[in-house]
């Protein structure tokens, strides 16, 4: 399982690509198709067109990683075919990479950061 920090911020990419892509492919389409940073750190999440794949692409500070996942069963459950992209948290990606249908329902619980007392 892959997991990933609470600060971490997370896009999919909500319409199918071109699965054929590679690692250039995809920085170039994350920096002037989804107007995102590829280097900045941020997690981006892609599908292909049969909902079965998806491709993961992420710069870890030494350079780009790009992870793909195939299911031998059923489909990923993706988000609507729209424009852009939709921000996810950490755990809701580990969700949709484990092919849990449900992801998209749970709500991040909002903590408040603690405040220096005087």
């Amino acid at each position: 399982m892959i997991t990933f920090g609470p600060m971490i911020r997370v896009f999919v990419a909500t319409q199918p690509i071109d699965f054929r892509k590679g690692v250039h492919g995809l920085v170039a389409l994350v920096a002037e198709g989804l107007g995102g940073k590829p280097y900045s750190g941020d997690v981006y999440v892609f599908r292909s067109k049969r909902s079965d794949r998806l491709k993961l692409l992420v710069f870890d500070g030494s350079g780009i990683v790009l992870a793909t996942k195939w299911l031998e069963n059923g489909s990923f459950a993706w988000p609507p075919v729209r424009e852009g992209t939709m921000l996810v948290t950490g755990a809701q990606l580990a969700m949709l990479i484990e092919g849990l249908a449900e992801w998209s329902r749970v709500v991040p619980k909002v903590t408040k950061r603690p405040t220096k007392v005087a």
